[in-house]
C-alpha cells in the first residue's frame, strides 16, 4: 500500500480520483443531471487509467511486454465491452456497432500513431518486434473482413438478406472466436519465442510488487465497469447537449473514453522506450475486439437484447475499418518508427473523425 499511496501522491493526474466517489453521489441525488454525469464520469476513468496503466506495467516488468500488452488489452476491452452491453440492453444497436468500429478505428490509428508520436519525440528512433505486429495485424485484417462480408451482402441485395445475414454473422462469430483462440495458442505456446520483446535500457523505475499490481487490477476494473455504466447511461443526452450525433458519439466518444486505460499504458511505454509493450496494446486490443469482442456481443445480443444483432455495417465504417487496418499494417512492417511516422497515422484518424462529425453515416 506504501507504493500506491506514494504514487498518487506524487502524481497530480491520480488526484482526479475524488471523482470516482462524486461520480456515485451524483447519480444517487441528481439522476438526471447527465451531461454533469457524463462530465464527472469521464474525468474518474483518466486516474482509474492511470492507476491500470501503473499495476499493469509492474506485471509486464515480470511476465514481459508481449503478456503485459495482452493482460492490458485485455482489462481495457472489458471496459468497453460493459458499455457496449449497457447499449446492447436497451437495444442501441448503432451505438454498438459504432462503439465496435470505433474501438477498432481507434486502437490501431489514435493510439498507435500517438504511441509513435510521443516514443519519437524523446527517442530518435524506436524498434519493435514486427512479427508480433504482423501477427495482430493479419488477424485484425481477417476480422475487417468478415466484418465486411454481411455488409456487402445486406447492401447488394436487401430482400433475402435479412435472414441470410444473421445466420452468417452467427456463423462469421464463431469463427472469428476460433480464431482468436488459435493465435493465443500461436504466440503464447507454440511459437512464443518469435514474440520476445526487445530489450530497452534506461527504465530504473522500481515496479509494484506482484501482489499490489493484481489487487489493483482487479479493484481498479472494478470501479471502470461502475463508472461506465454512468457513463453510458449519461452520454446520449450529453451528446444532445453537446451537439453530437450517436454515430460520432460510439465512433469517437466512445471509443476514447472506453480506451483510456490502454491508452495511458501503450502512452507511457512508448515514452520509456519500451515500444514492443504499445504496438501490443494498440494492436492487440483492436484484433481483440474484432475477433472476441464483437462476436460475443452477437451471441449475447440472443440472450439479453431485444432482437438478435448481426455484424452487418453501415459501409463508412466498414471502409474505414478497412483503411485502419491497412495503415496499421503498412506502418508497422519495418519495425522502426519515428516522430513522423505517428504524425501521419494520426492524420488518418483525424480525418475519419471530422467526416463523422460533419456528415455522420445513416444507420444500417
Amino acid at each position: 500500500m506504501t507504493a500506491l499511496l506514494s504514487a498518487i501522491r506524487h502524481n497530480p493526474l491520480l488526484w482526479l480520483l475524488v471523482c470516482v466517489p462524486a461520480v456515485f453521489v451524483a447519480q444517487a441525488r441528481e439522476p438526471e443531471a447527465h451531461t454533469l454525469l457524463f462530465v464527472l464520469s469521464v474525468l474518474a476513468i483518466v486516474p482509474l487509467a492511470t492507476l491500470l496503466s501503473h499495476a499493469t506495467e509492474s506485471v509486464a516488468a515480470r511476465t514481459g511486454d508481449t503478456v503485459g500488452g495482452l493482460l492490458n488489452a485485455t482489462l481495457g476491452n472489458l471496459t468497453e465491452l460493459v458499455i457496449a452491453l449497457a447499449a446492447l440492453r436497451s437495444g442501441q444497436y448503432l451505438l454498438v456497432k459504432a462503439s465496435i468500429a470505433g474501438a477498432i478505428v481507434t486502437n490501431s490509428l489514435f493510439m498507435l500513431g500517438a504511441s509513435f508520436l510521443l516514443g519519437g519525440l524523446k527517442h530518435h528512433l524506436q524498434d519493435f518486434n514486427r512479427i508480433s505486429a504482423r501477427l495482430q495485424a493479419s488477424l485484425l485484417f481477417l476480422a475487417t473482413i468478415a466484418l465486411l462480408v454481411p455488409s456487402a451482402v445486406g447492401a447488394a441485395d436487401s430482400e433475402p438478406a435479412a435472414a441470410f445475414t444473421q445466420q452468417l454473422s452467427l456463423g462469421l462469430s464463431g469463427l472469428l472466436i476460433v480464431a482468436y483462440g488459435l493465435g493465443m495458442v500461436f504466440s503464447l505456446r507454440t511459437h512464443r519465442e518469435l514474440f520476445t520483446a526487445l530489450k530497452h535500457g534506461g527504465d530504473d523505475e522500481v515496479p509494484w510488487p506482484m501482489g499490489l499490481a493484481l489487487g489493483t487490477l482487479a479493484g481498479v476494473t472494478v470501479l471502470v465497469a461502475l463508472v461506465s455504466e454512468v457513463f453510458v447511461e449519461s452520454v446520449q443526452q450529453a451528446a444532445v447537449a453537446f451537439g453530437m450525433t450517436p454515430a460520432f458519439v460510439g465512433f469517437i466518444v466512445v471509443a476514447l473514453v472506453g480506451g483510456a486505460a490502454e491508452m495511458v499504458s501503450a502512452f507511457s511505454g512508448a515514452r520509456k522506450n519500451r515500444l514492443d509493450l504499445s504496438v501490443g496494446i494498440a494492436l492487440g486490443s483492436a484484433s481483440q475486439i474484432a475477433l472476441f469482442v464483437a462476436p460475443v456481443l452477437v451471441l449475447l445480443s440472443y440472450v439479453i437484447g431485444p432482437t438478435p444483432m448481426d455484424l452487418r455495417f453501415w459501409p463508412g465504417a466498414v471502409v474505414m475499418m478497412l483503411i485502419a487496418t491497412l495503415t496499421a499494417t503498412l506502418v508497422t512492417s519495418g519495425g522502426r518508427s519515428a516522430w513522423f511516422v505517428g504524425v501521419l497515422v494520426l492524420k488518418v484518424y483525424l480525418i475519419f473523425a471530422m467526416t463523422l462529425y460533419l456528415l455522420p453515416p445513416a444507420s444500417p
